[in-house]
């Protein structure tokens, strides 16, 4: 068998091993590419960061969209005055204990169109049926409500103006929308104002309570004979709540790392400013002397907070075009009031965190 000249063989191995040179510095090439931007004339070995020009090519700005849940949201509730009770109309013959209505037949002296709750309200002796308004109290009480998770969403815009090889700087532009209701329960004590009316039953037999009419036969006086004003001490038992939406804007600088070819991290910082739009709403029982009042309404406010947010995300490229992203955001703000005619319920934004997960796409 015939050998080959040693020079003929010294090239096949010098073309092999060429080829494999070529090979292995395409593939490294390709790799290098995904992994990091491109140098855009710069040396990309320098320390410094390299600012992108406005007509590259590469993918230097982003969009993202994410659900996000808030916590550490808290807030304070309080009210200090003299209320009003919207629960009765003594005026048009509704009590807190029963009702004194028009007769069907327009009698103007006597009506079978009235009821009473408690068989304590009738003296048979005197024939007369008493009727109760809890008409107002004054109290001054504050609490503190705890809060649990809320649901919300994030959308963001940024763009990236420097690269140090697998880095990136640039800014980061964000809207956030996140509905809170924060209710608390509460029994405080206070002082009622109550009115004590005094019906004449005429001498008719009166229906064993409860009784509701109309009932022919079983008549009340259109009007009280007489009525009393007095002070007692009461309790007010039910719920406060804020029911709010808080919208987030936020600004500032952005940091982009790659980690690897399918794992990327960011940061960033800076000013963030909100609007806090909703009610106050309560809903109350007035209880004095055995006598309940229901009072309930609402209240509402918008108000302006600021400050301040550090957030991190770590981006797992599924494809060139779309990050699955995780993230993590602290947000302190100023408080947020909604008040009036004595009460207060107090939004506190001063420790809030945020938990994100969606998608970004770079463009």
């Amino acid at each position: 068998m015939p050998t080959l000249p040693f020079h003929f063989v010294r090239n096949i191995r010098l073309h092999v091993i060429a080829a494999w040179c070529l090979g292995y510095g395409i593939l490294w090439a390709g790799l290098a590419v995904k992994a990091q931007p491109e140098t855009f004339g710069g040396n990309p070995d320098s320390s410094a960061f390299i600012r992108i020009p406005k007509d590259t090519d590469d993918w230097t700005r982003h969009f993202r969209i994410g659900a996000l849940v808030g916590m550490n949201i808290n807030a304070s509730f309080s009210e200090s005055g003299t209320f009003n009770i919207s629960g009765n109309d003594p005026a048009n013959g509704i009590y807190d204990n029963g009702y004194v209505r028009p007769d069907p037949t327009g009698d103007p002296n006597y009506t079978s169109n009235w009821g009473y709750n408690n068989a304590s309200q009738y003296n048979a002796a005197n024939n007369t049926i008493t009727m109760n308004a809890n008409t107002g109290f004054s109290t001054s009480s504050s609490a503190n409500s705890g809060a649990g998770v809320f649901p919300g969403f994030e959308m963001a815009y940024g763009d990236n103006l420097w690269y140090w090889k697998h880095a990136r700087v640039g800014w980061e532009a964000s809207f956030g929308l996140l509905p809170i209701d924060i209710s608390y329960n509460s029994s405080m004590s206070a002082t009622v104002t109550q009115t004590t009316f005094i019906f004449n039953t005429g001498g008719v037999i009166v229906p064993t309570a409860p009784y509701q009419g109309p009932t022919p036969g079983a008549l009340l006086t259109n009007s009280p004979s007489s009525s009393t004003s007095t002070s007692s001490p009461g309790t007010i038992s039910g719920s406060c709540s804020l029911n709010v939406m808080l919208y987030t804007l936020r600004l500032g600088p952005s940091f982009y790392w790659d980690l690897t070819d399918h794992i990327g991290i960011s940061l960033g910082a800076g000013p963030a400013v909100g609007l806090v739009s909703g009610d106050y709403k309560y809903d109350e029982i007035i209880n004095a002397g055995g006598v309940n009042a229901h009072n309930a309404g609402r209240i509402g406010g918008t108000d302006l907070v600021y400050g301040g947010y550090v957030n991190a995300a770590v981006m797992y490229h599924a494809q060139d075009n779309a990050d699955i992203f995780i993230g993590a955001q602290y947000m302190p703000m100023s408080d947020a009031a909604i008040s009036g005619g004595g009460r207060e319920g107090r939004l506190k934004l001063g420790g809030q965190l945020y938990l994100s997960v969606g998608i970004n796409w770079p463009f």
